[in-house]
C-alpha cells in the first residue's frame, strides 16, 4: 500500500470512542491504519501511546498520525519532541486545513472532549485532504528543528 494511504492512530482513554469510529470509516476509505492504543476507556497516560505514533512516522512507518485526548494538548506536547514531527492540534475544519497547508503537521491531534464525533470525523478528512502550501511555508518550517 502506497505510504499516503497509511495512517498510525493512537490517543489515551478521552479519545477511545472516537478513535475507534474513526478506525472505522478509515478502513472503510481504503487507509490502512495500524492502532496503537488504548484498547479501552481504563484511565491511562497518553504519553505512551503518543510517543510509538511518532516514532512509527519519524520512521516512514506511515504517512500520517491522529492522536485524540481530552484537550490534546497533551498528546500534541509529546509527539512535538519528537524531531521530524509536526503535531498541530485542530478544534475545527479549518484549522485542521492550516496546520496542513502551513505548517505541513504530519500528526493530527484532535481534543475529544470538545468536538462531537461528526467534527471529529471532519476534521479528519480535512487534515488528510489538503495539501501543504510550500513556498514561504517551507522556509518557516525549515526553521523548527533545533
Amino acid at each position: 500500500m502506497e505510504l499516503i494511504k497509511k495512517i498510525a492512530i493512537g490517543g489515551d482513554h478521552a479519545g477511545f470512542e472516537y478513535k475507534a469510529e474513526l478506525i472505522k470509516l478509515l478502513n472503510a476509505e481504503g487507509y490502512e491504519v495500524k492502532d496503537f492504543g488504548p484498547f479501552s476507556t481504563t484511565s491511562c497516560d497518553y504519553a505512551d501511546f503518543a510517543h510509538p505514533v511518532a516514532l512509527a512516522i519519524e520512521n516512514q512507518e506511515f504517512a500520517f498520525g491522529i492522536l485524540l485526548c481530552g484537550s490534546a494538548n497533551g498528546v500534541a506536547i509529546t509527539a512535538n519532541k519528537h524531531q521530524h514531527i509536526r503535531a498541530g492540534l485542530a478544534w475545527n475544519t479549518e484549522v485542521a486545513a492550516l496546520v496542513r497547508m502551513h505548517n505541513d503537521a504530519n500528526i493530527l491531534c484532535i481534543p475529544a472532549r470538545f468536538v462531537t464525533l461528526e467534527e471529529s470525523i471532519e476534521i479528519t478528512n480535512v487534515f488528510l485532504e489538503t495539501e501543504f502550501e510550500g513556498g514561504r511555508h517551507q522556509l518557516r518550517i525549515d526553521k523548527i528543528p533545533c
